[in-house]
């Protein structure tokens, strides 16, 4: 498997030109499956997140292709392949809020005084910022701040709404916390946004219909493998959603 993955990287056009045969395709594709479970695992399982109770969202031209056999990797129950899924970033940057941010750094960690009225400054400053220069609509923005903190010693921080708020969130991130110990703020953040012209459903969205694997779906901008064993119908906003024959 590895010789014929090295013969690959080397040349991407030997399949087109037949010097693989399906038998080889397949056992390059189940390697390319393997490798990006490892992936998710990292960002799931590491992490304390049992994938088995989500559903895998499929996306990008080629996404759709690998995602049953990812989700049968990690026990997942079901794969939504989103409408217009080829082009699902570029949907994302048309539909994503404006929005301004600006980080601060704060110059006494552990010294809290005057926090609350540094983030009121500098949410009127992304406020101020994205008036300026927004092109959408002319609602109020949206305005969020919060705090990056950490516990002494440590190399990383996090990014909370506040500092009572550290010790449950590092707990959940990274199944511990050390409420005795004090917390350390290093930036405040802010940010202020505003909607999109332009929603999601504002934008055409493929024609789907119930496909009973094995099926090949092959769409303008994506194309999904229902594998046998699996069922495909259309649901909300355009997705089409993957089940296994038989799972509710």
């Amino acid at each position: 498997m590895e010789d014929l993955a090295a013969d690959f990287r080397r040349d991407g056009a030997c399949v087109v030109r037949g010097l693989l045969t399906p038998d080889e395709v397949a056992v390059l594709a189940r390697a390319v499956d393997a490798h990006m479970a490892e992936a998710l695992r990292a960002v799931s399982v590491a992490r304390g997140v049992d994938p088995a109770g989500l559903a895998l969202v499929a996306f990008g031209g080629a996404g759709p292709l690998h995602a049953c056999a990812l989700a049968e990797a990690l026990g997942m129950p079901a794969v939504i392949v989103p409408a217009r899924a080829g082009v699902f970033s570029a949907v994302g940057l048309l539909a994503a809020p404006e929005q301004v941010d600006q980080v601060r750094s704060w110059p006494a960690p552990l010294d809290h005084a005057g926090l609350d009225a540094v983030r009121a400054e500098l949410a009127a400053e992304c406020s101020a910022e994205l008036l300026r220069h927004r092109i959408g609509t002319d609602s109020a923005p949206q305005i969020t701040t919060g705090v990056d903190c950490r516990y002494a010693g440590q190399s990383h921080e996090l990014t909370v709404d506040s500092v009572a708020d550290f010790h449950d969130h590092h707990a959940r991130r990274n199944g511990y916390a050390r409420p005795g110990d004090p917390v350390e703020v290093i930036a405040i953040r802010a940010r202020a946004a505003s909607p999109s012209p332009i929603a999601v459903t504002d934008l055409p969205a493929p024609e789907r219909s119930a496909v009973t694997g094995p099926a090949v779906i092959a769409e303008a901008d994506c194309t999904t493998w229902v594998p046998p064993g699996w069922h495909a119908e259309p649901g909300a906003a355009g997705a089409l959603v993957l089940r296994r024959v038989g799972e509710p």
